[in-house]
């Protein structure tokens, strides 16, 4: 009873609290909601600034700021095509390099990217920084962020439900516990944000494509990062991200469908 209870008021709180994906068109959870949300995002990038050493005024940071911008441009462009001119109007864009061996780059809710210099070897030339930097847009646009908060929230309010029902049943209630946490990782939080990282690679080719980038140097940024892993990766079911291999094939896969898309919006011609 307590379970179905706690079903109908997620359900209602899905149908009330959602957002829009621009890129699907589809309702996404959104319990956080943005005027929350993105000053919380906000206080987060800057704090990560104050304590890194931030690079200013050199080639690779305004390389940095160069792509970002070309591609916040092509962002802007599909999502007027969508309809949606004012989408990002409450982002305020940000784009930084931070002097780190970390082969890793992100994007907050609301506009705020960074990159790492230990990514850039991977990255390889400005058509690779473009395909990370593309990806992470995505993100920031596609509501990922906040619909992970979402699930997370489900998440743990059907572990308080389980554990409340199970109360005077402390044997179970140990059970559900160890079933549950595995479980709803596994079959749950898991898939859900390999989904998200699939759309933001997809989603991303045709943000490059409009920013007149080469798609073609997406999977072969994937390969170059296969390499530097050396192999060290756990299995893909039981990871937050798809494997090199899917990643790879998948983009290689998707780039005539993302160059049709473009070509049906327009490619900015940056020359």
């Amino acid at each position: 009873m307590k379970f179905r209870l706690f079903l109908l008021i997620s359900l209602l709180l899905i149908t009330i609290n959602c957002a829009v994906n621009p890129f699907t068109g589809k309702k996404t959870m959104a319990f956080v909601p943005d005027s929350k949300l993105i000053p919380m995002a906000y206080s987060q990038y800057d704090e990560v600034l104050s304590e890194s050493e931030v690079l200013k005024d050199t080639e690779e940071s305004e390389m940095i700021k160069r792509v970002g911008e070309r591609i916040k441009l092509a962002a802007r462009k599909y999502l007027k095509y969508k309809g949606m001119d004012d989408y990002d109007a409450n982002y305020d864009w940000e784009f930084n390099l931070i002097e780190s061996e970390q082969i890793n780059a992100w994007a907050m809710p609301g506009g705020k990217v960074a990159f790492y210099t230990g990514i850039l070897s991977i990255a390889e030339n400005e058509d690779g920084v473009a395909a990370i930097m593309g990806h992470e847009i995505v993100h920031a646009l596609a509501n990922h962020g906040q619909q992970r908060m979402s699930a997370g929230l489900i998440q743990q309010g059907a572990a308080v439900v389980g554990n409340v029902a199970l109360s005077e049943k402390e044997e179970q209630q140990q059970i559900f516990n160890v079933a549950f946490g595995v479980g709803s990782q596994v079959f749950g939080m898991l898939p859900f944000s390999r989904k998200h990282e699939t759309e933001a690679d997809e989603q991303g080719l045709v943000l490059m494509i409009l920013a007149g980038y080469d798609p073609e140097e997406a999977p072969k940024l994937w390969e170059r990062m296969k390499t530097a892993s050396n192999g060290q990766s756990p299995p893909e079911f039981l990871s937050t991200h798809p494997s090199h291999d899917t990643r790879i094939e998948n983009l290689r896969n998707r780039i005539p469908t993302a160059r049709a898309e473009a070509e049906k919006i327009g490619i900015i011609n940056f020359n």
